[in-house]
């Protein structure tokens, strides 16, 4: 009867594991997917507001192309990122990254991040000015320039002429990687005082291509008050509107998993930053200083600066250094910061040693069983003198199997007695979760990792395995669902973790050991959609617990040997 409970229970419980895991793991673990890349072909626009810039309108949907030629522009060029910088309005709304792919093929397009308002996509930025009395340019003035082009050597000037004595201009200057640096100049040659309160705005059509999850936060993020935010994201500005943010210095902007838009201004300044929802589907943030009052004669400059382009972790660490707070935080570590890091640097150090991720991550897991591997010695003779003690503990079970206090207190008796300690055979598993973990955000966060080859049909180790046993390996044309998406990775995992657990001794609760005996097909099961790297990782764990397991077992052969009760 106890035997017919058993297997229903653990039937129950696989059930519930393989049918519940997915809403699971999408709610907190989200699964590796075939990269999202946010490559905006064009999109739609939100217009500055009577405060600054607002997104607050949306026009008929353009060809980028179309929406390109439109307006006169001032063309981009860096090693790592080209596009133009609209003369109507002053906006850099044209960024492609051409060091990066849409996709893992070779003559992949490049990311376009940015794209101008009106097309299908438009995420683009801006500067300007607002104040009482003050005719600031807006959208559809048109900015002059004697400049040609935008280089990290050669910065240009756009300037614009109100007609009352104001005159404004926008200094834009770029490095060879993602920043602008931004002057905005006001110079007064009329006769009386002006008002003057500089802004700059990112806006932003959609939401994110990437989901937003309790481990990995795309959307509106920012660092105000030298603490991170990554409270907000879109749903909460369709239902509760907008919000507004007082700091001092900080930045502001959107995040992807891989890309990044943030304005950055002068980190001692006391701004008030804002995220806010327009019409239709246009969100916005931006931030805007404290205004002045310009007298005749006088001119006000304020330099801020605005990213745009790939979270790659040692240039956020860069400019961090540089004197932006906490910009490393646009990739969001979580908890784990402290540990994911160096899991991070030591990874893309032996990477570089070895030209290849996927050998990078066997290595890494040899490195963490090689630091581990006393640890595990202690729990091999922890699991050893368990086994010796179980015999005493099954007649202990016996005789107090009416008076559970009694028990209990006659096992802990027994344990000090035979100075054992039952939870030192856990002590290897606990320490292997934060490691795995801190690998988990390192696949799925870094773009270090994005797109990266292993060996064979292993092109991308930052997505799951393409070759599916259900469609016979892309033989038949349909794709599973993901918890059906049994790979060979995934087959290999099952399949090492049952060996592993074969070598382990057989326990004397037989639910116990069902359930060790069915784990290693769920864990197949659960682990099918992640990421390849870290199915790599598992497996090459795996089989270097099992040749531990078998030197170990050389020492201790009474740990296979089946305990029998007196």
């Amino acid at each position: 009867m106890d035997d017919k409970r058993n297997i229903i229970l653990a039937v129950v419980l696989t059930a519930l594991i393989l049918f519940g895991w997915p809403y699971v793991a999408n709610q907190f673990f989200p699964t590796a997917a075939p990269p999202a890349t946010q490559a905006p072909s064009g999109e739609q626009v939100a217009a500055p507001s009577d405060t600054g810039p607002a997104a607050n309108a949306a026009k008929d949907i353009r060809p980028l192309q179309q929406v390109l030629a439109q307006a006169p522009r001032i063309p981009i060029e860096t090693p790592k990122l080209t596009g133009s910088i609209s003369l109507k309005g002053a906006r850099i709304d044209d960024v492609v990254l051409p060091t990066y792919g849409q996709t893992i093929e070779k003559n992949s397009p490049p990311i376009r991040l940015f794209s101008p308002g009106g097309t299908k996509d438009s995420y683009f930025s801006g500067f300007g000015w607002s104040g009482d009395g003050l005719k600031a340019p807006d959208a559809d003035a048109v900015w002059t320039t004697s400049d040609t082009k935008l280089t990290p050597s050669t910065p240009v000037t756009l300037r614009w002429d109100n007609g009352q004595g104001q005159i404004f201009e926008i200094i834009y200057a770029i490095d060879n990687d993602y920043m602008f640096t931004v002057t905005q100049k006001v110079r007064n040659t009329g006769t009386g005082t002006v008002g003057v309160r500089p802004y700059g705005y990112i806006s932003h059509k959609g939401v994110s291509e990437d989901p937003s999850s309790w481990t990995i936060h795309t959307g509106p993020i920012g660092v105000f008050n030298d603490k991170a935010n990554y409270d907000i994201d879109f749903k909460d500005l369709d239902e509760d509107g907008d919000t507004a943010i007082a700091s001092t210095g900080g930045w502001i902007g959107f995040t992807d998993k891989y890309w990044l838009s943030a304005l950055v201004p002068d980190q001692k300044a006391a701004i008030n930053a804002k995220f806010r929802k327009g019409g239709g589907d246009i969100y916005q943030a931006d931030f805007s200083l404290n205004p002045t009052l310009l007298a005749p004669g006088k001119t006000d400059s304020q330099t801020s600066r605005l990213f745009v382009g790939a979270k790659e972790t040692k240039l956020l660490e860069r400019y961090q250094d540089g004197g932006i707070t906490l910009f490393d935080r646009a990739i969001d570590w979580g908890w784990f910061y402290w540990f994911e890091k160096p899991i991070f640097f030591l990874l893309h150090w032996l990477f570089e040693a070895i030209g290849n991720f996927g050998v990078a991550i066997i290595c890494l897991t040899f490195v963490v069983r090689g630091l581990m591997f006393p640890i595990a010695q202690k729990q091999f003779a922890s699991m050893a003198a368990m086994r010796a003690v179980q015999p005493k503990m099954k007649v202990l079970q016996e005789k107090f199997k009416g008076d559970k206090p009694k028990l209990q207190q006659e096992m802990m008796q027994l344990y000090r007695e035979e100075k054992v300690n039952p939870l030192a055979g856990c002590l290897p598993m606990f320490l292997q979760i934060p490691i795995f973990f801190a690998l988990y955000k390192v696949l799925m966060l870094t773009i270090e990792m994005r797109h990266q080859p292993f060996v064979l049909w292993i092109k991308d180790l930052s997505a799951p395995d393409p070759l599916h046993i259900l469609n016979l390996f892309g033989l038949l044309d349909f794709n599973p669902p993901a918890f059906l998406a049994i790979g060979v990775l995934a087959i290999l995992l099952g399949i090492t973790m049952w060996l592993q657990f074969r070598l382990n001794p057989t326990q004397m609760d037989p639910t116990q050991q069902q359930i060790f005996a069915i784990m290693p097909w769920m864990m197949m099961f659960i682990m099918a959609p992640f990421a390849a790297g870290l199915l790599v990782y598992w497996i090459t764990s795996n089989v270097l617990t099992i040749a531990q397991q078998k030197w170990l077992y050389s020492r201790h052969p009474a740990l296979q040997t089946p305990a029998k009760a007196e």
